[in-house]
């Protein structure tokens, strides 16, 4: 933790400052946070205490003058996919009084049966999705079409989403270790696609190619209204690694030094 939050703060203190979202923190680590700290921090939780541990969570940043939130995130268990929905969005709403874009709550339906069912009670409440595009092991990553799927029910239902895990680089690639990662360049060109009118084979197509200058051409030809109304939907990502995606934006010439 004391690594975690001295990498945050020095992220938040360099010229990319404005790439640089609030720290994520799990629910169950927050007394080992404000341990930590001595000046303010904004801070998103990621509920790791189930649905029941939102509102202690939420209280406890509350009662804390140094810590400032700024969002939750809540992962859905695979079982029950709907009912649990309805259970994490009423401790959300009685947590946080419901949906507010200052504090957003991100709820991540489990790759399982009954997932866009969960993504319907998600956009009934008016709060926004999560997807987990990575993790520790190979069948952690979602494949182009999943995420096509997930993307596309997500513009039709009216929700914006964030990514999380994985996506440290630019373009989809091979790992060293032999595994293979998503871009997060390829996850906004096929937003933009599907939002141009293509369907989950197009944005499959987008999700598959390794060619980061083309998928930096692509999004650097879209107009003001066009690339607001992609960030509208796909909001941010979470990463444990700032370094890697800043140092393929500037070698991509989408960002400068």
């Amino acid at each position: 933790m004391p690594v975690a939050v001295d990498d945050h703060r020095r992220h938040r203190a360099a010229w990319y400052a404005p790439l640089v979202g609030p720290f994520l923190c799990p629910a169950s680590r927050v007394g080992e946070l404000a341990a930590q700290i001595d000046l303010p921090l904004a801070v998103r939780l990621v509920i790791d205490t189930g649905a029941g541990g939102i509102g202690p969570a939420v209280d406890a940043i509350a009662a804390d003058d140094r810590l400032v939130l700024r969002g939750v995130e809540v992962p859905l268990p695979p079982d029950a996919a709907v009912e649990s929905a309805r259970r994490v969005m009423a401790a959300l709403d009685a947590a946080m009084g419901g949906p507010d874009d200052e504090e957003p709550a991100y709820v991540e339906p489990a790759r399982a049966p009954g997932w866009h069912q969960a993504l319907e009670v998600i956009a009934e409440s008016g709060y926004r999705a999560k997807l987990r595009t990575g993790g520790p092991t190979a069948d952690a990553l979602p494949t182009e079409a999943e995420i096509a799927q997930f993307v596309i029910a997500c513009l039709d239902l009216g929700i914006p989403f964030k990514c999380t895990a994985g996506l440290h680089r630019a373009a989809r690639h091979t790992a060293a270790d032999g595994s293979e990662q998503h871009g997060f360049l390829n996850i906004l060109a096929a937003v933009a696609a599907c939002l141009d009118g293509g369907d989950d084979q197009a944005a499959v197509a987008v999700l598959e190619d390794r060619d980061g200058a083309a998928l930096a051409a692509r999004l650097k030809s879209l107009d003001d209204r066009s690339a607001t109304q992609l960030r509208r939907w796909f909001t941010s990502y979470g990463s444990c690694s700032v370094r890697e995606p800043l140092d393929d934006l500037i070698a991509l010439d989408l960002i400068q030094v």
